[in-house]
């Protein structure tokens, strides 16, 4: 029997019923079972239970193709990286530069943090950089490495509003209304540098004493490999691909993914490097779960909560700027801000919004996930990264952090959007 005809009412509440138990386990992992199953299991009871038809389903997991596509290619890209040196080189020079201190340690990686999720995407940041620092502190023999990988967590949302490019969220929020470059760092780069500003400033405070440590001076530099320069460069040829897809307004995902697969071929091919060791390194389970992620919120669609976001915020009427930039920083941590991001976007479509609730909306999904680990996919892939490099980081240890972290940063951003004109 389909529930969701017999009994309206009894298939809303199982649908968040599912979906709670579904990311509550994403973020608890109880029994130590991996993130993807509780999520594709939450998915696959939606389905059964007859509260989401298959062919919805199949839709739903058919929006995330340009995510898929997305993530794949800057995984083929990061395991090249590690695999070719190109992190253990890396580590070296920066090492070097820091000259002992901890905490110039700390503000360079930051700096680079920001520049890899701006030009190369937040995904990108917990991907690809956050192996990168997990070398850099390895090579510094920092005893407490925390400080400098929770910055490629918190970076890789605080920053990730700046261009259209720094988060497939921001896609996803605004879909064919995407502004265009120039109105979008008019309207976006205030707040981007007040977001970024505050998390550093907030961040740095929370790990102060952490930062007290002292770190190697002198470090061994390793040379680096002709497939690590071409790893490098495929990276880099990446970032420029990816700003002139964002420019001509095209897709990211197909691009992203030609170039992870442009890149291993030249990095594999004349060193006659065996693929398979590399393929299976790489964490496949990831797609599985964004997947699980867009049923589900295909299942919430029809619970009718796109109608009641949109009512909400225009019964908020003159305050809506804080409600939709507020109120979404809560959600996504909730729900994950990619089916965040597709519900405000649906529910932003009904009705005609200032453009300042839009562009509040959106500083709530990118900027909101610093709260906690199930706050954004970005976070979630981050906490796969550390598990590669042998380090753990618990969902009440980010929340402690978090709590301090991004309630400031969200308020003051959102207070840029609703001031700026």
């Amino acid at each position: 029997m389909n529930i969701l005809v017999a009994a309206p009412g009894l298939a809303r509440e199982l649908t968040w019923a599912i979906v709670g138990l579904s990311v509550g386990g994403v973020i608890l992992r109880p029994w130590g079972v991996r993130e993807v199953i509780p999520a594709v299991a939450g998915a696959v009871a939606l389905v059964v239970l007859g509260l989401l038809p298959v062919g919805a389903a199949l839709r739903g997991v058919g929006q995330g193709t340009d995510v898929y596509l997305f993530l794949t290619g800057m995984m083929i890209l990061a395991e090249l990286a590690a695999d070719q040196g190109l992190f253990a080189w890396a580590a070296g020079w920066v090492a070097v530069l820091a000259r002992g201190s901890a905490g110039r340690l700390f503000g360079m990686i930051y700096g680079m943090a920001v520049v890899v999720t701006v030009f190369l995407s937040n995904d990108a940041t917990a991907v690809v950089f956050t192996p990168a620092v997990a070398a850099m502190v390895r090579a510094v023999g920092a005893k407490q490495p925390l400080p400098y990988l929770l910055i490629c967590a918190f970076v890789a949302n605080a920053a990730s509003f700046v261009l259209p490019i720094s988060n497939p969220a921001n896609l996803v929020v605004y879909g064919p209304a995407l502004p265009a470059l120039v109105p979008w760092l008019w309207q976006f780069g205030p707040a981007s540098v007040v977001a970024i500003g505050a998390t550093f400033l907030l961040l740095r405070f929370t790990q102060r004493r952490a930062l007290a440590q002292e770190i190697a001076v002198a470090v061994e530099r390793p040379e680096l490999s002709v497939g690590g320069r071409h790893a490098g460069l495929g990276i880099a040829g990446t970032a420029v691909v990816l700003m002139g897809a964002s420019a001509l307004g095209l897709p990211l995902g197909l691009p992203t993914f030609v170039c992870g697969l442009a890149t291993a071929v030249v990095v594999v091919l004349p060193g006659r490097l065996a693929p398979w060791p590399r393929v299976k390194n790489i964490s496949w389970d990831v797609l599985p779960l964004v997947a699980g992620l867009f049923v589900m919120v295909a299942a919430l669609d029809r619970t009718g909560l796109v109608v009641g976001l949109s009512g909400w915020l225009r019964q908020a009427g003159g305050a809506a700027v804080w409600a939709s930039g507020l109120g979404l920083g809560v959600l996504v941590n909730l729900v994950n801000n990619l089916p965040a991001g597709l519900l405000a976007g649906h529910a932003l479509a009904l009705a005609q919004f200032s453009p300042k609730v839009s562009a509040a909306a959106l500083v709530g999904v990118d900027l909101g996930p610093n709260l906690s680990v199930t706050g954004s996919l970005a976070t979630i892939l981050w906490l796969t990264a550390l598990k590669r490099a042998g380090l753990h980081v618990t969902a009440w240890q980010f929340l402690r952090i978090g709590l301090v972290v991004m309630p400031p940063a969200l308020l003051a951003a959102v207070a840029v959007v609703w001031l700026y004109p």
